[in-house]
């Protein structure tokens, strides 16, 4: 999810959001399209088929900030993603691994024996991606990369290796296709450069002349084994003033369509198809084209028609259908109504080569598991620990080696007061229980339980549950030395830095700590209100303007009628002296909890009194 307030940074979404985002299949002689997959917590888009549709392939963000996996899966009418189809990208030095992306826009080749892909170059701390994100709906967005090089992976010896030609780290590579005999690649290539370089200007709009310029050629680079060789542009499709990416050869490897805009890749508001030969030759802007966006394009299996992506008639991308004859000449563009909810965007639209009645569903063990793990942690951050260790035991059937897991069903069992089975699951020590049963206990019954905390070396996890478990005795002392330990040992501990923020009575330090809760989760109404409510009430750090946004954006993200963040918004509005619209909202409040209108009523006479509210 784009989040304008965090330059270069592109967040999960929210909860909330993540029912809205399913996977269709819509067949040619369908009416309407069908959904094949949904409630998937994490990105998974990019995705590719073998030539004869029997393989699938998909970018697939990991848990825990792991942008390096990838499933590769036989296809049939069900695609089931078995543990063992999921990936993670490793090289002959060892797995890829970190926050930043490491594979994009993969692709399968043509037999389903290998893949193609975009990763950083070695040695990289940052990201290698521009992103700049805007508050209009209709283009959200601009994102590209600026570094990268060729790599690919090969079935056989589940190794992700360079391809030599197209890892020169002077350039950014990207978007690699194959050619239909799986014997060349084509991809994008421009000069690199740092995504974020100091001092540049934030864009404010798509083809804002702020964005950070770069213009992609088209190249095509022998595969030879995976031995690489000369990458030579191709004539029609570079050196021409513009930017080209995205290109798709047609099955008869006759034609090369790609899209030209003047900067970034794909989906910009002046991206346009073209056609070229596919050895390069003369390119031809293509008669489908329509009046805004045009992009996410494939062919279908015998080559004859093209589907794409445009928003000439919607701010929601809509999918279009063109035809292509021998002589590479297309008709004007169909759009293929019924796709989806007007409101929802079609991207990503694939031709794929399947049997009648196509694909029916996706899904499987390996996809199972984001699901149950968002669901335990969905209800572990809500402290309804039975309900997360029935999630966290499920999870533990689907990946019975997985030890955090494991582990976290032991912390949930402990919170909530299950000890016997938490100690079986957690493992027992010498004296019968495990160290993390001992600690808990000796901190329940009032002492130190620091020597014997977990382990010999807990981790931040584990200072976490024993705060939790503190906080349970209003043991706050040691509740807060243990939140602070998580944090030395995991400053991007999100839930520490909450629970600190809601415990601690320094509000200057709180507000810090709302503050990191908000940065690493931008969508957590209650960091969202916490900060809010501060920076409305208290006399030193009051920001009025700024809490009115938060607060705003907490209520957004909550019931309409939520009473308690109705009052933190009201207080923000009487902060930022707009105290009609702090009456209106604590009003809304009162009606909405009557149980607290004693207080709500001395808050409204304050702002009936054009005073705002001080803590």
């Amino acid at each position: 999810m784009p989040v304008e307030t965090d330059p270069g940074n592109i967040q999960p979404l929210s909860p909330y959001a993540v029912r809205l985002v399913k996977w269709r299949v819509r067949a040619v002689n369908e009416p309407r399209s069908r959904v094949v997959m949904e409630g998937l917590p994490v990105c998974a888009n990019c995705h590719s088929f073998s030539a004869d549709g029997r393989v699938m392939g998909m970018d697939l963000d990991g848990l825990r900030k792991n942008k390096g996996r990838y499933f590769l899966a036989e296809a049939g009418r069900d695609v089931t993603v078995r543990n063992q189809d999921v990936i993670q990208w490793t090289s002959e030095q060892g797995r890829l691994e970190n926050a930043i992306r490491v594979g994009f826009m993969s692709q399968v080749s043509p037999k389903g024996d290998a893949v193609v892909t975009t990763i950083d170059t070695p040695g990289a701390t940052s990201s290698n991606y521009y992103v700049a994100n805007f508050t209009d709906y209709r283009f959200l967005q601009v994102f590209f990369p600026t570094r990268g090089r060729l790599a690919w992976y090969s079935r056989a010896s589940g190794v992700l290796k360079p391809l030599p030609g197209a890892d020169d780290p002077a350039y950014v590579h990207f978007g690699a296709v194959w050619s239909p005999d799986g014997r060349s690649l084509v991809f994008a290539r421009a000069r690199a450069q740092d995504p974020n370089p100091a001092g540049h200007p934030v864009a404010r709009f798509a083809n804002d002349p702020n964005e950070l310029q770069i213009r992609y050629d088209l190249y095509r680079i022998p595969f030879n084994g995976g031995q690489g060789g000369v990458a030579e542009p191709v004539e029609g499709a570079s050196n021409n003033g513009m930017s080209n990416t995205f290109p798709k050869l047609s099955p008869d490897g006759r034609w090369l369509v790609f899209v030209q805009s003047r900067n970034g890749q794909l989906m910009r508001p002046d991206s346009q198809l073209y056609i070229v030969p596919a050895a390069g030759g003369q390119a031809r802007r293509m008669n489908c084209n329509t009046a805004l966006m045009n992009s996410w394009h494939s062919f279908s299996p015998n080559g004859r028609w093209m589907v794409f992506s445009s928003k000439a008639r919607s701010p929601y991308t809509q999918m279009y259908l063109t035809h292509i004859g021998d002589d590479g000449m297309d008709t004007p563009p169909i759009l293929i109504e019924n796709s989806t909810a007007a409101n929802r965007a079609v991207n990503l639209p694939e031709f794929v080569n399947g049997q009648a009645g196509g694909l029916r569903s996706i899904g499987g063990p390996a996809l199972e598991y984001y699901r149950l793990y968002d669901r335990a942690v969905f209800f572990e951050k809500a402290k309804r620990y039975e309900e997360a260790a029935g999630k966290w035991r499920e999870l533990l059937e689907v990946a019975p080696a997985d030890e955090e897991v494991r582990r976290r069903l032991g912390m949930m069992l402990l919170l909530a007061g299950r000890r016997a089975e938490a100690s079986t699951v957690l493992g027992a020590g010498k004296s019968g229980e495990s160290p993390l049963v001992r600690a808990i206990r000796l901190l329940e019954s009032g002492q130190d339980a620091g020597p014997v905390a977990v382990s010999a070396t807990p981790n931040a996890q584990e200072h976490y549950y024993l705060a939790l478990v503190a906080l349970r005795r209003s043991e706050k002392e040691a509740a807060e030395a243990h939140l602070r330990q998580a944090l030395v040992l995991n400053a991007d501990y999100a839930e520490a830095h909450q629970s600190l923020a809601e415990n601690i009575a320094i509000p200057v330090e709180a507000l810090a700590h709302w503050r990191e809760t908000i940065r690493l989760r931008p969508n957590n109404a209650q960091a969202l209100r916490g900060a809010a409510w501060i920076l409305a009430t208290n006399q030193e750090l009051r920001n009025g303007p700024e809490a009115v946004v938060l607060a705003v954006r907490a209520l957004l993200l909550t019931n309409a009628e939520n009473a308690q963040v109705l009052d933190t918004l009201a207080a923000a509005y009487a902060e930022a002296n707009r105290f009609e619209d702090a009456a209106a909202t604590v009003r809304r409040a009162l009606a909405a909890k009557p149980a607290d209108a004693a207080l709500l009523q001395k808050r409204l006479e304050r702002y009936l009194a054009r005073q705002p509210w001080r803590e």
